[in-house]
């Protein structure tokens, strides 16, 4: 699949769909005028350059702790092929986003609700149909997501591991870019790789470093350094470093009791890590950027932007 074209088409063809709505974003677009208007969802991948450094723990704990201060969290599970944010949770959700693509399910109705109050979408697992979405499968989940973006303060995207299409997808279409890594050899490569691809064909500039499993602060740090070497020398991005979750045998006990570690041992040193990566992330603040691709929520970004042209 040539993905650059199909992001072009998928372009033109939301912009046409958030023209439509243009005149019902007046009042919006008066607000963002005045400098009163309210901030909207703010959209957050997880990704990685391979399987096994704990992205989808990483995700059931950050969605945890940013519930527990306070903000509406809904996590999608965007391996639709392999899912398991479910799986952590102890959860078994009778649809999910194959039910969705396939017409049976409105994306409303396959929410099911998991600890702390925090909404997930799940994915399918073993089920191959949609493990590369075409454009009208990311037309419909671009619409449907639109429809909720009053419900929540912010979404996170668990994308499956790897540079595949659907990988770059869900990338692209978020406002911000987590990329987590260990301190393996083989991690800090292939994650390079994955940043080398959306930077270079698919335009990404900003990414954050989490380093997972790190022995203390020192060594995340120079796993940072290490990919920050890197990509300075031949990739024109920034990469700001997020924090670190510590090694924590607390974390192999709440995956196999398929409970959140900030929940079954909140005074571990994980858990401390998770409340950390919360509160910079909600000190940091969201991008409130186009980004030249095409993104979720498109409605809010295209249909206001059309509109302040217009004032």
């Amino acid at each position: 699949m040539n993905l650059t074209a199909t992001t072009g088409d998928q372009a033109d063809s939301l912009r046409q769909l958030a023209t439509s709505v243009s005149k019902k974003r007046k009042a919006t677009a008066t607000r963002a005028h005045d400098g009163q208007n309210q901030k909207g969802i703010r959209v957050i991948s997880v990704t990685s350059g391979k399987g096994g450094v704990g992205k989808s723990n990483v995700v059931v704990n950050l969605a945890l702790a940013l519930a527990s201060r306070g903000k509406k969290v809904l996590v999608i599970d965007a391996d639709l092929g392999l899912g398991n944010i479910d799986v952590l949770l102890g959860l078994t959700p009778d649809w999910t986003l194959n039910d969705v693509f396939s017409g049976k399910k409105r994306l409303e109705e396959i929410i099911v609700e998991g600890p702390g109050g925090i909404r997930i979408i799940p994915a399918g697992s073993g089920l191959p149909d949609f493990t590369s979405l075409g454009l009208q499968e990311r037309v419909k989940i671009m619409e449907e997501l639109d429809a909720l973006e009053e419900d929540f303060d912010i979404l996170i995207v668990d994308t499956e591991a790897g540079i595949s299409d659907n990988v770059a997808y869900f990338n692209t279409a978020s406002q911000e870019i987590v990329v987590v890594v260990t301190p393996e050899p083989t991690s800090i490569t292939d994650v390079y790789a994955l940043i080398k691809l959306l930077a270079t064909r698919h335009s990404e500039r900003y990414f954050k470093v989490l380093v997972n499993m790190a022995r203390d602060t020192d060594d995340a740090l120079q796993v940072f350094a290490k990919l920050s070497n890197v990509t300075s020398r031949f990739l024109d991005i920034s990469l700001d470093y997020l924090g670190c979750v510590l090694r924590d045998d607390a974390i192999l006990e709440a995956v196999k009791s398929q409970k959140p570690v900030i929940e079954l041992s909140p005074d571990s040193p994980a858990a401390g890590c998770f409340t950390t990566l919360a509160r910079r992330i909600l000190e940091n603040g969201g991008e409130r950027r186009l980004k030249g691709n095409v993104q979720f929520f498109f409605r809010r970004f295209l249909g206001a932007e059309a509109e302040m042209e217009n004032l």
